[in-house]
C-alpha cells in the first residue's frame, strides 16, 4: 500500500515538470513564512524528477484576501483559501472557480455562533451593542447572524441602501475585517494599524495584521472588552482555556444562553467552510497541487514529520494557509456553478442579503402555484391589493414549489403539514400558520393574531351510504381516491389503519406499496401504476396527462378526491373511498353540482368509515377520524421570513378593510376548485416563525412522518439531502 501511495504521488508531481510556477497568495507576515517553510519542505520531501517543478512554489504577499482574488484575476498569483463568503464573490464578482473544500473534523460545513460574557445579553437585544465579526460576509461572522436576526425581524433593512449601513445603524460599534469600504463604522473596533498606503494599512482587512481579523480575532475582540458579542464560527471556540470557558456564553435562537460546549444546539445556522479558488485555466494543475501537498504533509501524510499543513501553532497565530481545524481537502471536479460547492441554501441566503447587489426580485414576493386555477386567483390577488408586487410563479407540485423556493425561483407557498415535513427537511422556514378557528376579528386586530396552539383538521374516510358492505377492514379490491401524493390525509394516515383484514403486512411502512397491495386500482395525483388508473386528468386550458399532481388532475386535492367518489358527469370513473380532509366537505358536496359536475348529491348521501370498523354521519368527524392533521404552513428561505410576512400581513389587512371586494383569499369555488392558494376553511393567518416547523406539526405528527420517510423512497427529499449541511 505504502508503494502504491509513493506511485500515485510520483505521478500527480511528475506533471508538474512542464507547469507554470505554483504561486500561493499569503495575507500576513506568518502566513507568508509558513508558505516559505512549505516550499522547502517540498524540495527535500518530492522524488528528483518533481523537484524542478515544486521548487519552483513561491509565495505571494498581499494585504487582504480581496487583494489576494485581484491578484489572481491579474495572474500574479494563483492559489488562495477563502472564507465560504468570500469564494461566492470570487466566482460571481471575479470569475475564479473553487477547486477544493476544507473538510473538519465533524463535517465540511461550520456552524455560527454568538458568544458574549456572563451577563444579561440575549440574542433579541442586541440592538446598540458592540460587535466583533470574523469577516464582512463570511459565513458565520457576516451572513448567517445577520440572515437570522433579519427572519426575526431583529435587524430591519429598507432595500433602498446596503445593508452594511443598517448593520452599522443596528450596532453602536463593530469590527467587521474587510468592510471600510462599505460602511467606515463597522471598522470602529477595529485594531489593525492604520496608513494611507493600501500595502501598509491592516487596519480593518481581512489579513492576520489586523488583531481582530477572522473567528479567534473576534473572539479577541471580545476578550479583551472591545465588544460586547462576537460572531464567529464554532470550531474557534476550542481556543478559549478550559480554566476561562465558564466566563462565556452562546446566545442561542430562543432567548436563552447556553454554555460554549452546547454549539450544536444553540447556534444560529450552519453554512460552508472554507475553500480554495483559482483561475479556470489553473484548475487542473492547482488541483494536482493539493492533492501532492495533501499527501505529503496532511494528517496522514508520509512527509508530515517534516511539515504540517494544518498546524500554524509553530508560527504563533491560528489558521494560516488553511483552518488549523482542517481534518483533509476535498478536491472539487470540474463545477459548472457555485452552489453545487456552497449549497443552494446558502447561496440564496446570500442572495437575500445583497452579495450581488439589488435587483428587482428584492421588492417583490414571488408566490408558488401549482396549477392554472391557482395562477389564476393568484393574478387576481396580485391585482387587489396595494402591498408589495407580487408576482405568481407555476410550478407542477407541491414538491416542485419546495424546490423551487431552495432554488431561489420563487419565494413562498402554503404547504400541508407533510410537505411542511419535506420543506422543514429541505431547510425552509415557517412564516405563518393557516387559522381554522372562529378568533379571526380584525377589528380586534387579529390580524396579526400569535398563538401556540392550532386547531387542526381531521383526515377522514368517505363512502356513498349506499355502499352498505363497507367498512374499514373489508377495502381489499375497491377503488380508492386520494387527493394527492404525499398528502396527509389521503397518504399519510389511511395506511396506518388494517384497510384489509386479509393483506400482508409486510409493507406495513410504504403507503405506496400498502395501497397498490389493497386496492385494485384507484386515483392517487403524483402516484404511477394502479393508482394512477382512476385518475382523468384535465381538460381545455388546463389539459394534462392523467394522475398529474395538481389542480390540473380533475381529482386533485379533496375535492378532487370527492368527484373521484361520485365519478364524472357521466356516472363512470370513480372510487368507492374517498380518503380526505373533514373541512368544507359539506360545502364540497353541495358545490358538485353548481360547479357543472355531478347532479343530486346531498350530505346525507355519504358516511364516514370509522377506524374501529364504525360507520357515521359527516358530522361525526371529530370521533369518526383516521388522525387530526396539523394546519397547512407559508413557509419560505430563512432570510425571507420578515419580508413575507410583512406582505402577508399587509395583504390581509387591505382585503380585510375592503370586504365588498369580489377576490376572497380563502375562497376558491369561483375558480371552479377548491383550496387554492390557502385551505378555504381558514380564517386567517397566525403569526408562527418564532416558532421551528417540528413545534407547529407536533410531535407526534413529525415522529409519524419521519418513520414513513425513513422507508419510503422521495425524490424530493433526496433532492434536498444532497444540499442540507450535516455537522453531526
Amino acid at each position: 500500500m505504502r508503494s502504491l501511495h509513493a506511485i500515485l504521488l510520483y505521478l500527480i508531481c511528475i506533471s508538474f515538470i512542464n507547469a507554470k510556477k505554483m504561486r500561493w497568495c499569503t495575507v500576513s507576515d506568518p502566513e507568508q513564512r509558513k508558505c516559505a517553510e512549505l516550499a522547502k519542505a517540498l524540495v527535500a520531501a518530492l522524488p528528483p524528477a518533481a523537484v524542478a517543478a515544486f521548487a519552483r512554489l513561491s509565495c505571494v504577499r498581499a494585504y487582504s484576501t480581496t487583494d489576494c482574488i485581484n491578484k489572481i484575476r491579474a495572474n500574479r498569483a494563483d492559489l488562495v483559501t477563502l472564507d465560504a463568503g468570500e469564494v461566492y464573490s470570487a466566482a460571481k464578482q471575479f470569475d475564479l472557480v473553487a477547486i477544493a473544500r476544507e473538510i473538519y473534523s465533524e463535517s465540511s460545513c461550520i456552524l455560527s455562533v454568538a458568544v458574549v460574557r456572563n451577563g444579561s445579553l440575549d440574542i433579541r437585544s442586541l440592538r446598540g451593542t458592540r460587535s466583533c465579526h470574523s469577516g464582512v460576509r463570511w459565513t458565520a461572522g457576516w451572513s448567517l447572524p445577520l440572515g437570522f436576526l433579519l427572519s426575526q425581524n431583529y435587524l430591519t433593512w429598507t432595500k433602498e441602501r446596503p445593508l452594511s449601513q443598517d448593520v452599522s445603524n443596528f450596532f453602536s460599534a463593530s469590527c467587521v475585517p474587510g468592510a471600510a469600504a462599505l460602511a467606515p463604522p463597522l471598522c470602529a473596533l477595529c485594531r489593525g494599524q492604520r496608513s494611507y498606503i493600501p500595502q501598509r494599512n491592516y487596519h480593518c482587512e481581512t489579513s492576520h495584521s489586523e488583531p481582530f481579523y477572522n473567528s479567534h480575532g473576534a473572539l479577541r475582540c471580545l476578550r479583551t472588552g472591545a465588544g460586547d458579542v462576537a460572531f464567529v464560527d464554532h470550531l474557534a471556540l476550542a481556543s478559549i482555556e478550559e480554566s476561562e470557558r465558564d466566563e462565556f456564553r452562546l446566545l442561542c435562537t430562543d432567548g436563552t444562553l447556553a454554555p460554549l460546549s452546547h454549539y450544536k444546539n444553540c447556534n444560529l445556522g450552519r453554512g460552508p467552510g472554507g475553500g480554495m479558488v483559482t483561475r479556470h485555466n489553473y484548475c487542473k494543475i492547482a488541483r494536482k497541487f493539493l492533492m501532492a501537498v495533501q499527501m505529503l504533509f496532511g494528517h496522514r501524510g508520509r512527509e508530515k514529520h517534516r511539515f504540517q499543513l494544518f498546524n500554524s501553532s509553530s508560527f504563533e497565530e491560528n489558521d494560516l494557509l488553511f483552518k488549523d481545524d482542517t481534518e483533509k481537502l476535498h478536491i472539487l471536479p470540474d463545477v459548472k456553478d457555485v452552489s453545487q460547492v456552497l449549497g443552494l441554501d446558502y447561496v440564496a441566503l446570500l442572495k437575500g442579503l445583497g452579495h450581488e447587489g439589488s435587483s428587482l426580485e428584492d421588492s417583490v414576493v414571488r408566490w408558488c402555484c401549482i396549477s392554472l386555477a391557482e395562477q389564476k386567483k393568484c393574478e387576481q390577488w396580485a391585482l387587489s391589493i396595494k402591498s408589495d408586487p407580487l408576482v405568481c410563479v407555476r410550478a407542477v407540485s407541491m414538491s416542485d414549489c419546495v424546490e423551487k423556493i431552495k432554488r431561489d425561483e420563487v419565494d413562498a407557498v402554503s404547504l400541508d403539514a407533510t410537505h411542511s415535513f419535506i420543506a422543514g427537511k429541505c431547510g425552509l422556514v415557517p412564516v405563518v400558520t393557516e387559522y381554522y378557528g372562529k378568533e379571526c376579528d380584525p377589528a380586534e386586530g387579529a390580524t396579526h393574531l400569535e398563538m401556540d396552539v392550532l386547531p387542526p383538521v381531521a383526515g377522514v374516510a368517505v363512502v356513498k351510504r349506499s355502499s352498505r358492505n363497507m367498512f374499514i377492514g373489508n377495502l381489499g379490491g375497491r377503488r380508492s381516491c386520494h387527493g394527492h401524493m404525499y398528502g396527509p390525509a389521503g397518504w399519510l394516515l389511511p395506511y396506518r389503519h388494517n384497510l384489509n383484514l386479509e393483506r400482508n403486512d409486510s409493507f406495513a411502512c410504504d403507503p405506496n406499496q400498502v395501497y397498490s397491495s389493497v386496492f385494485w386500482k384507484g386515483c392517487l395525483p403524483g402516484s404511477q401504476g394502479s393508482l394512477c388508473k382512476v385518475c382523468m386528468g384535465g381538460v381545455g386550458e388546463a389539459a394534462t396527462k392523467r394522475c398529474a399532481d395538481n389542480h390540473n388532475e380533475r381529482y386533485y386535492g379533496n375535492m378532487g378526491a370527492l368527484r373521484c367518489l361520485v365519478g364524472d358527469a357521466s356516472g363512470k370513473s370513480y372510487g368507492d373511498v374517498a380518503f380526505l380532509e373533514h373541512h368544507n366537505l359539506e360545502a364540497n358536496i353541495l358545490s358538485l353540482a353548481s360547479t357543472g359536475w355531478a347532479e343530486g348529491w346531498l350530505p346525507s348521501d355519504f358516511e364516514l368509515m370509522c377506524g374501529d370498523g364504525r360507520r357515521a354521519p359527516l358530522s361525526d368527524w371529530d370521533s369518526c377520524n383516521l388522525g387530526l392533521i396539523p394546519p397547512n404552513i407559508i413557509m419560505t428561505r430563512p432570510v425571507l421570513t420578515a419580508r413575507v410576512y410583512d406582505f402577508l400581513m399587509k395583504s390581509q389587512e387591505t382585503l380585510a378593510a375592503n370586504p365588498e371586494s369580489e377576490f376572497k383569499l380563502f375562497q376558491s369555488q369561483q375558480y371552479g376548485e377548491s383550496d387554492l392558494l390557502f385551505k378555504d376553511a381558514t380564517q386567517c393567518f397566525v403569526h408562527t416563525s418564532h416558532m421551528d416547523y417540528r413545534t407547529i406539526l407536533g410531535e407526534d405528527f413529525y415522529r409519524h412522518a419521519e418513520t414513513v420517510f425513513n422507508c419510503t423512497h422521495s425524490d424530493i427529499l433526496e433532492f434536498c439531502n444532497q444540499d442540507v449541511c450535516s455537522i453531526f
